[in-house]
């Protein structure tokens, strides 16, 4: 097998058979071609029901498959942090793995770093055993640590993809954290109006049934709304509900991910947050890759992946043809015609004074401000408006209330 790290991988070959114990097993294993890789299994005491060849992101998919969820964006963070640090006291990769397996406790993570173990001690760079798991690390990680076994600077390398981790799961993590309150008071706002329409209301139409056109015209509607949700409340829940499913299930196509991302960019306040979140990503990755030696091209392409909103991934998509054909990022970008003039010059001053890598890293570090004091700015709007509809919606339906509380004493008087 090839021992460096930018050497092409070992086909792969999935396979089903029985083992000694009458037990059935099933799984992926490398080899250079299908009799060998029989050959192999049969050693194992293995009796072949089935072989045929796999994908290299098989691995990880039958040990989804079989072990339940796969580690999570902070355990392979906290394994990357803990690997960069046994790798810069001096320890051989091979004892540092063996130290996380013993730390591990999640059994899947236990299982992915056994099967690292096991490929590095056969002669694989670490980038290369990382291979068949690229659905939990992610293009962007093997390629940084190629660049690193490539140089001689694994370590390095691993302390510089922390950072990166950190800051991308930060960013994620205040976004996020931001949404929490004005997410709660919805929910608090809805289930209010939904409770006083439901349950308070309903306690007051005794004393207004015989009133009639009498009531005022507000307080007939409230009653009305009120009734409704009484008599078809459980139906107006159920309709809800599938219309959610329905909208989830249209927003999980392709034609529906991009109809909502393009709504999106077009929001008044948080188009812009969106679309300065989503480029602060690319920006961050292709400064990072180039940063430790991976070619502009390669950059780009892991850096696009990275991008969820599918609008600007398609514009981001001119400049693979563009570079490869000679020409610049700043001009592919100006030309699609999507992209703020900030992003454009702050490329051309990077490609003009040979310094893309770091006004990559600084655009993203601007962008990631902008999008912390945009989220602040849009929270503050959006929480009075919240707060101010909950309190209107009741105050409509309580001084509904007190109209036909008034309207029926001066019938008595």
């Amino acid at each position: 097998p090839a021992r460096d790290g930018l050497a092409q991988a070992m086909p792969y070959f999935s396979y089903k058979a029985v083992g000694r114990d009458g037990k059935g097993r099933e799984g992926v294993l490398e080899a250079d071609g299908l009799e060998l890789a029989s050959r192999q299994l049969r050693a194992q005491g293995l009796t072949l029901l089935k072989l045929e060849p796999g994908t290299a992101g098989g691995a990880a998919i039958k040990a989804e498959k079989a072990e339940g969820k796969p580690p999570s964006r902070q355990e392979v963070l906290s394994m990357t942090s803990e690997l960069a640090v046994m790798l810069r006291a001096g320890l051989p990769l091979d004892r540092a793995l063996k130290v996380l397996i013993d730390m591990a406790a999640q059994p899947q993570m236990n299982q992915m770093l056994n099967d690292l173990l096991k490929s590095v001690k056969g002669g694989k760079a670490l980038s290369q055993a990382m291979q068949p798991y690229e659905r939990i690390f992610g293009g962007f990680y093997i390629n940084m640590v190629r660049s690193g076994e490539a140089g001689g600077q694994l370590s390095e390398v691993l302390d510089r993809l922390v950072e990166y981790l950190e800051s991308a799961k930060e960013n994620r993590d205040s976004v996020v954290s931001a949404l929490i309150y004005p997410a709660i008071l919805l929910v608090v706002a809805v289930l209010s109006i939904v409770l006083m329409l439901g349950f308070v209301v309903p306690q007051f139409e005794t004393m207004f049934e015989d009133m009639g056109e009498a009531l005022p015209a507000l307080t007939r509607m409230v009653i009305g709304a009120a009734d409704f949700i009484e008599s078809w409340g459980w139906l107006l829940l159920i309709v809800l509900i599938g219309a959610g499913f329905y909208v989830r299930s249209w927003a999980s196509t392709a034609q529906g991910k991009a109809s909502i991302d393009q709504r999106l960019l077009k929001l008044p306040f948080a188009g812009d947050i969106v679309f300065e979140f989503e480029v602060a990503k690319f920006a961050r990755t292709v400064g990072t890759l180039l940063g430790n030696g991976v070619s502009l091209l390669k950059a780009i392409s892991i850096a696009i992946d990275t991008v969820d909103n599918t609008v600007i991934k398609e514009g981001l998509q001119v400049l693979p043809p563009a570079v490869k054909s000679g020409k610049r990022m700043s001009v592919a970008l100006d030309e699609a015609d999507m992209f703020t003039p900030m992003v454009i010059q702050m490329i051309r001053v990077g490609e003009e004074s040979g310094s893309l890598d770091k006004m990559m890293l600084e655009l993203a570090r601007i962008f990631d401000s902008h999008v912390q004091s945009g989220v602040k700015r849009l929270l503050t709007l959006l929480e009075p408006i919240l707060i101010l509809t909950m309190g209107f919606m009741i105050a409509v339906i309580i001084i509904s209330i007190l109209m036909g509380i008034l309207s029926v004493n001066d019938l008595a008087i």
